[in-house]
């Protein structure tokens, strides 16, 4: 395919990706260490402890990712520390419901994230896609995690849920940009 003017290069793709992924699993871990300040002493504990190891993995994987390429983080992080950390017990301040709504939310935009970079990658970057379609998979039980446990009964779940959505996927293009 002939690039046209306004593509990005390869390397600017790569980039992007590695910014946003980076970005995406710092906003994840500090979710979930909201929803551990709330929640954390209460029968929810050691679900949302397993998945904020998981997502800490993954953070860590993008941050030796982004070390070796010399890629420059978005400069949104401390935003993303700050509004992840107050989704995450504002969220569990209503209860595990509407904490494992949340998950469910954030978990169906990133897996549809996950997904169009592991389409974009193609077979240039096997690391890069092995990782993402890995993560990806955790984030999908994550979901499913979220729903066995009562998510969709949260107090205004549909709001709640499109708001949320609509946040990450704000996050999202910023990171990639910014």
């Amino acid at each position: 395919m002939t690039p046209i003017p306004g593509d990005l290069s390869a390397r600017q793709r790569i980039e992007r990706i590695l910014r946003v992924d980076q970005a995406g699993e710092l906003g994840a871990v500090r979710i979930y260490r909201g929803q551990m300040a709330v929640l954390g002493k209460g029968k929810a504990g050691p679900v949302i402890r397993r998945m904020a190891e998981q997502e800490q993995a993954h953070l860590d994987t993008f941050n030796r990712m982004i070390g070796e390429r010399r890629v420059r983080p978005t400069i949104l992080s401390p935003l993303w520390r700050l509004a992840g950390f107050a989704l995450g017990a504002g969220t569990a301040l209503l209860g595990e419901r509407a904490a494992m709504a949340c998950t469910v939310a954030v978990e169906e935009v990133i897996d549809e994230h996950y997904a169009r970079q592991a389409e974009q990658l193609g077979d240039d970057e096997p690391e890069l896609k092995a990782a993402i379609l890995k993560f990806r998979d955790e984030e999908i039980e994550h979901r499913q995690i979220g729903l066995d446990r009562g998510a969709e009964q949260a107090p205004a779940f549909p709001v709640l849920s499109a708001g949320i959505k609509s946040g990450c996927r704000l996050a999202i293009w910023l990171s990639e940009r910014v």
